[in-house]
């Protein structure tokens, strides 16, 4: 943990041929969970990975001790929820447009032992997760459209991190703020400024001329500055 700030590598960006290395480096040189993107191609528009990848890591992630935060960018994910709870994660967030009965899906999730999350797309009114928001364990607030790694952050996130910080906080829910999509040194401050305790980075931290080690003491030293 930076401060009190936790930084989620995403596995989508790192080399699959080094998966295991990769993880255990990423979370020995500072980071806190390991992020794991499920797509489906039909929610988005791209396939990635399932349960089989999620139960791979999950020696791993006892190994370095790091929880295993599975986001489901899928339709119709309440057919999967066991899968993945079995499979070995810590934490499952579905999306408020992808099921029908979110309060019973989030039920669902939390009677197979997992914590509970949810996230919105851009264009969706953060407005809409408020009738749940008292069930929620996590809110994940994507940053660009789902379905790819290596897009740019869109700016207006930060007013909805605001928002979706206050509506918490008005509440007093102690749930996760987290936040995914083009995150970099360069943007922490600004999300961790608007109420972000949670930031999700691939490329930034799988990516570029540096080590992952080094990548991620550049977020350390941003959020340093947080």
């Amino acid at each position: 943990m930076i401060g009190n700030t936790i930084l989620a590598p995403s596995i989508l960006a790192s080399n699959f041929a080094r998966l295991g290395e990769q993880t255990r480096e990423a979370i020995k040189a500072g980071g806190d969970w390991l992020h794991i993107d499920i797509m489906d191609g039909h929610f988005v528009p791209n396939i990635s990975m399932g349960p089989v990848v999620v139960k791979s890591l999950r020696p791993v992630a006892d190994e370095v001790g790091a929880p295993l935060d599975v986001h489901l960018m899928i339709s119709d994910p309440d057919r999967y929820l066991a899968d993945f709870a079995t499979a070995g994660a810590d934490r499952l967030t579905v999306h408020v447009e992808a099921t029908h009965h979110l309060h019973r899906t989030l039920q669902a999730i939390k009677e197979l032992g997992v914590k509970a999350g949810v996230t919105l797309n851009p264009a969706t009114p953060v407005e809409m997760l408020d009738p749940i928001l008292p069930e929620v364990d996590l809110v994940l607030v994507m940053s660009v459209n789902p379905g790819f790694g290596g897009q740019s952050y869109i700016p207006a996130s930060t007013g909805r991190i605001a928002r979706l910080r206050q509506m918490l906080d008005e509440i007093g829910s102690e749930a996760w703020l987290e936040v995914d999509g083009g995150i970099d040194p360069g943007n922490a401050t600004e999300i961790v400024g608007a109420g972000a305790n949670v930031l999700v980075a691939g490329t930034s931290i799988f990516g570029g001329p540096r080590s992952i080690a080094g990548n991620i003491a550049a977020f350390r030293v941003a959020l340093g500055e947080a």
